[in-house]
């Protein structure tokens, strides 16, 4: 497999967290906004595998809204499990309100009850990752599964890429042991994101103004910890 690393530009992620809310009514907001949204690409259920650290530091560094902080996932598309063939392994690094990915290809595996830590580092062992990748996985251990359906649309511009994520799930996993049986569904919710490169930040307002909800602040990693962590609470 060869080496494809990708540094994408910096950008900003603007977030509505909608509750009781459905993806048809979020859709027809979009769609009616002056700048003119368009649906692109298909429909498709993400998959993401969240890394953290034994302490989970990316997570409390986002509970306190500290000012940089990183996240570390290995995400696919399609089924959630059996056999993967592409999986990427994003590091999303965020200074401020923007943010860019860096995305390195995976060895293809299996999901399935045999998933653990070990299994994880055949992964990397396969795959070839720069130096400073491997010593920041060495860290990192599995720490969450989430699974959403995902809708894209595109400004007529082409500056501003809107998209809509339902059908949220949440799956405990153990880097040791996994039987992937804690389980929570998210039918009630809806995030919808605005995505638009550094230099458009001024002409995101004339979108964001037509939007009759707010802006806020919504992680699906942080969502997905903290309903696990009250649950071992209770």
């Amino acid at each position: 497999m060869s080496e494809q690393s990708t540094a994408k530009n910096s950008r900003y992620e603007r977030k509505f967290y909608l509750q009781n809310f459905s993806s048809e009514r979020a859709e027809t907001i979009i769609k009616h906004n002056p700048a003119r949204f368009t649906e692109i690409h298909q429909q498709r259920f993400i998959n993401n595998i969240y890394l953290d650290t034994p302490k989970l530091t990316f997570f409390f560094d986002n509970v306190v809204g500290k000012s940089t902080r990183k996240k570390i996932r290995i995400r696919w598309y399609g089924e959630l499990f059996g056999r993967i063939e592409k999986p990427v392994l994003e590091f999303k690094l965020k200074s401020g309100a923007t943010g860019t990915k860096l995305s390195f290809p995976l060895a293809g595996f299996t999901l399935d009850k045999s998933f653990n830590q070990r299994m994880l580092k055949t992964v990397y062992n396969n795959s070839e990752l720069p130096d400073w990748v491997n010593e920041e996985l060495h860290t990192v251990e599995p720490t969450l599964i989430n699974r959403y359906s995902r809708r894209y649309f595109h400004s007529f511009d082409k500056l501003f890429r809107s998209t809509i994520d339902h059908q949220l799930k949440y799956i405990h996993v153990d880097r040791t042991f996994n039987s992937f049986t804690r389980m929570e569904t998210d039918r009630s919710s809806v995030i919808v994101e605005l995505k638009y490169n550094y230099e458009d930040d001024k002409k995101a307002s004339l979108i964001t103004n037509r939007f009759p909800f707010r802006m806020t602040k919504s992680s699906k990693y942080v969502n997905g910890i903290e309903i696990f962590r009250k649950s071992l609470a209770l």
